[in-house]
């Protein structure tokens, strides 16, 4: 829901590319002092299912390697597009760091539905809890189909996200931009959930968030009609939510199922780690998360401001440029 809409509107520095650096330098703002938060909740979620899930990390790794390890290297490229975008005063600069930043919105929005259309899927896993599913064989229809999905849902996500954060002209297009996304969306969506509650769920109650989705993404289409851009944006990220909740609880018991034997598939108690680890990390979560979730919103409504062209100073601008101004003196002296 969070790193989401950033894959999105770095997606959408594409739809603005003809109006030059300046206007796509405007789009990238809008996620300049969050995107590396959410950043950190995708990191936190792979640390975590290394603690409570090793088994299921360790089979996940042996078979998605190379997707995985591509993921890992366009993040990190993307995190040098946001930080060395503006470091040269140059069109040319700008622009070459503009194709990355929508590589780095696309491709992890693609590669994650990919992983996640094989995870829920299933693979070939031998008794040694190695994935044998080739490269090639990872790239099957029903995985193919997820990735399309997290690609158009992520840019709508996105999209909508701009319209609560852009004014002008950009808004407008942002709004424009919505309309023509929605549809695709919904289409490749119901398709995506149909597949996977008829082939893949192990219980119907799962059609509950199904419905739950179907009916938010169909929601955005009067939402963005009329303008009520915050109602939109709650439309889709209640739609990733349940999306999530129906794949998730149609693999339960299982975390990654194996299609060769099902002996061999990982379920919920034989991937998980220790008992006492668990709870550990239970009474962590329950002291640490209320801490970072009551940070975030605050950072967010700090923020909340809309962006209206590049040459618009933010709010709070004059403190943080002081700021970086004692940061450069301080490593600057002899």
């Amino acid at each position: 829901m969070l790193e989401g809409f950033d894959f999105g509107v770095q997606m959408n520095v594409a739809t603005s590319w003809k109006r030059g650096p300046g206007t796509r330098g405007t789009v990238l703002r809008t996620i300049g002092p969050v995107w590396d938060g959410n950043e950190v909740w995708v990191i936190t979620g792979g640390a975590l299912l290394f603690a409570a899930f090793p088994e299921w990390y360790a089979t996940l790794f042996s078979g998605f390697y190379l997707a995985l390890l591509l993921l890992l290297l366009v993040l990190i490229v993307r995190v040098c597009a946001f930080k060395w975008r503006d470091k040269v005063d140059s069109d040319r600069w700008r622009t070459g760091w503009d194709v990355v930043h929508v590589i780095g919105g696309f491709a992890p929005a693609l590669l994650w539905g990919v992983a996640f259309g094989n995870i829920v899927a299933g693979v070939s896993i031998d008794e040694n809890r190695w994935v044998t599913t080739t490269l090639l064989e990872l790239l099957n229809p029903f995985a193919l189909l997820s990735g399309l999905v997290f690609v158009l849902l992520f840019w709508l996500h996105g999209t909508l996200y701009l319209t609560l954060k852009i004014e002008g002209p950009l808004r407008e297009d942002a709004n424009r931009w919505a309309g023509r996304l929605a549809w695709p969306a919904i289409v490749a969506g119901a398709a995506f959930l149909l597949w996977f509650q008829l082939a893949h769920s192990n219980t119907w109650l799962t059609l509950i968030p199904v419905a739950v989705a179907a009916l938010a993404l169909i929601a955005v289409v009067p939402l963005n009609r009329r303008r009520r851009e915050g109602l939109a944006f709650g439309a889709t990220t209640t739609a990733i939510a349940a999306a999530s909740i129906a794949l998730f609880g149609g693999l339960f018991p299982y975390v990654m199922p194996a299609v060769n034997d099902p002996a061999n598939s990982l379920t919920v108690a034989n991937a998980s780690s220790t008992a006492h680890t668990l709870t550990v990390m239970l009474v962590a979560l329950c002291v640490l998360m209320p801490i970072v979730l009551a940070y975030t919103v605050w950072t967010y409504r700090v923020f909340r401001h809309r962006v209206r062209d590049e040459d618009s100073p933010a709010p709070g601008s004059e403190l943080l440029e002081k700021a970086k101004q004692g940061y450069r003196e301080a490593f600057e002296q002899d």
